[in-house]
């Protein structure tokens, strides 16, 4: 594309509400926004492990039309590690959740999550930073470690309020702290999100049941 077309393309560029929830979840999880003029428009940068390259191409189908490239970049890290993603359009559209979501250059869990979250955005969200607690364990973790402990007490209280969960702060290696869904919950949780993580290949197995 020329700077005209894409010029064009991005003034007809509106994000759905599907677009917006997976968006939340991203952002919640290891996605994250750049942005180079003061704040002003962001662009969303997502990348992967290869062996999870099939939820990169199902992100970037969702995404498509805020994508400028044809396909998800593969990217040979020194270590030899293989790594797919993609970065949006930078866009104004995109300032909201760069308001929201990041103090200065830090990302925090947003006073809006309760509106925002979705049970999709929760899905992408535990697709991104989530797994069982262990084969035999019917329960689940969120590994959100980067963030403090008040962000996370907010985002529990939405979980349970919102969705009727019950969720639990485990401190890690004494600083650092993740939301626990006990077996309890783990049923309420499955069924919540388990249509939109079953359909991904690399992303199923991260549930105990498939019914």
């Amino acid at each position: 594309m020329n700077t005209k077309e894409i010029r064009e393309q991005k003034a007809g560029l509106k994000l759905s509400e599907k677009q917006r929830n997976i968006i939340v979840g991203l952002l919640l999880g290891d996605g994250h926004l750049e942005t180079q003029n003061g704040r002003q428009t962001y662009r969303l940068k997502v990348e992967h492990g290869a062996l999870q390259r099939d939820y990169v191409k199902w992100l970037f189908h969702e995404l498509r039309e805020w994508i400028p490239a044809k396909e998800p970049y593969m990217k040979l890290r020194a270590n030899g590690v293989v790594n797919y993603g993609f970065a949006t359009y930078s866009h104004g559209a995109l300032r909201f959740y760069g308001q929201q979501f990041y103090e200065g250059k830090k990302k925090v869990i947003p006073v809006l999550i309760e509106r925002m979250l979705t049970p999709l955005g929760l899905a992408i969200w535990f697709m991104d930073d989530g797994s069982r607690k262990s084969a035999i364990h019917k329960t689940y973790i969120i590994h959100s470690l980067g963030y403090t402990k008040s962000d996370l007490l907010r985002i529990q209280s939405v979980l349970q309020k919102k969705f009727g969960l019950k969720v639990a702060l485990h401190q890690q290696k004494g600083r650092y702290w993740r939301l626990y869904i006990p077996s309890e919950s783990a049923r309420e949780f499955e069924q919540l999100t388990k249509e939109y993580i079953q359909p991904i290949a690399s992303m199923g197995h991260k549930l105990v049941t498939n019914a």
